[in-house]
C-alpha cells in the first residue's frame, strides 16, 4: 500500500516536472495557478522571475463570499473567482 503511494506521488512529480520545464511567469504574463479543494476553489497569478504572486483570490475571499448563497454549485463558485 505505502509503495503504491510512493510510486503515485513519484509519477506526479515528474509530470510536474515536465510541465513546470516549459512554463514560466513573467511580470508582463504571469503565470495562473489553479487550486481546487473538495469545497474551495483558489487562484493566483504568479511572476517566476522574481518569486512573488501578483493577485491571489478565493471563494473564501470576502467580497466573493457575499455573493455566494448556500447551496451554490462549485462550478458557480469558480465562475466568481474567475470573473473577479
Amino acid at each position: 500500500m505505502e509503495n503504491i503511494t510512493k510510486e503515485k506521488e513519484f509519477a506526479r512529480n515528474k509530470r510536474r516536472r515536465r510541465i513546470r520545464k516549459n512554463v514560466h511567469g513573467t511580470p508582463e504574463r504571469p503565470r495562473l495557478a489553479v487550486f481546487r479543494s473538495l469545497t474551495h476553489i483558489y487562484a493566483q497569478l504568479i511572476d517566476d522571475t522574481n518569486h512573488t504572486s501578483f493577485f491571489s483570490v478565493s471563494d473564501l475571499t470576502p467580497e466573493i463570499k457575499e455573493k455566494i448563497v448556500k447551496g451554490t454549485k462549485k462550478v458557480d463558485k469558480s465562475a466568481l473567482v474567475g470573473q473577479y
